[in-house]
């Protein structure tokens, strides 16, 4: 059993195909007040497949709009600059996400569908709780498990050594992750989010969705909120679902009664029935 540390997989991030410039160019233009709906389009419609991708997005039910989104152009005026970004991270993430991921036995487009689900529930608990910005929130949703896809590759030779250590200790497969490797995904990916730039609030949540503490920030609980509601659902299970907790901090933290949360599981599950959503 090879052990490799957590800086050596972070200098070999390197080695992951990043956004394109394309995506690159759309995410400063969403940020940029000056920029106009059709100096987006002009830059995303340079990439067709994608424009293809978030065009589909922008007509699936959880943006719920009621005529039909035909160009770029008009979706960024009608869902807004934020909600743009959010669908064109989205379809950029889809390829890397719905990969087979071995190590934590997800098989191919699991991962995908998993962090989809999380996403769009986590738009739903920011709403609810009336905390954070719902778009920021399906962004963090959409990338919490970022660092499972480059684990991954270390992962399928420890696999079953984490499995025999929950069994052994009883354990989460979190804390088992932490034993057997010395850093676990959460870690991982809170590194590769300082290394990709991310804003400070979206990787403090990477990095703490499983156990959030009280000093974290909202979007954490929210994430955290999110990713247990989707796996109370069974999405995207994989082994880690397995002894998963909802922390009574974060739903302190949200102010989220048990109502609430059933109200939230119910809309999601109807968004969920829309297959635009994950069809990327």
């Amino acid at each position: 059993m090879g052990k490799i540390s957590l800086d050596e997989i972070v200098a070999k991030v390197d080695d992951i195909p990043g956004f394109s410039d394309v995506i690159l160019r759309v995410m400063r233009l969403t940020e940029d007040p000056d920029s106009t709906a059709e100096d987006i389009q002009n830059v995303l419609v340079q990439d067709q497949g994608l424009t293809v991708k978030v065009l589909r997005l922008a007509n699936s039910a959880h943006y719920g709009f009621a005529r039909r989104i035909d160009t770029i152009s008009q979706a960024t005026i009608l869902l807004g600059f934020q909600a743009i970004r959010s669908i064109v991270l989205a379809a950029s993430c889809s390829p890397m996400l719905k990969k087979e991921m071995e190590g934590y036995g997800l098989a191919p487009g699991e991962l995908w569908r998993h962090s989809q689900a999380v996403a769009i529930t986590a738009k739903e608990v920011a709403r609810a709780s009336r905390k954070g910005h719902p778009e920021q929130a399906y962004t963090a949703g959409l990338l919490h498990d970022i660092g499972k896809i480059i684990l991954n590759h270390y992962m399928k030779n420890n696999y079953k050594f984490v499995l025999l250590k929950m069994e052994q200790d009883q354990s989460s497969f979190l804390e088992a992750e932490e034993a057997v490797l010395g850093f676990n995904h959460s870690q991982l990916g809170q590194r590769i989010g300082d290394k990709w730039s991310l804003p400070p609030d979206l990787v403090e949540a990477i990095a703490n969705h499983h156990q959030p503490k009280e000093e974290n920030n909202d979007l954490t609980a929210i994430i955290h909120v999110a990713d247990a509601l989707v796996m109370m659902m069974g999405i995207g299970l994989g082994v880690d679902g397995l002894a998963y907790e909802l922390s009574p901090l974060a739903l302190e933290r949200l102010q989220l009664t048990e109502k609430q949360l059933e109200k939230i599981m119910d809309k999601a599950v109807d968004l969920f029935s829309d297959q635009e959503s994950f069809l990327l």
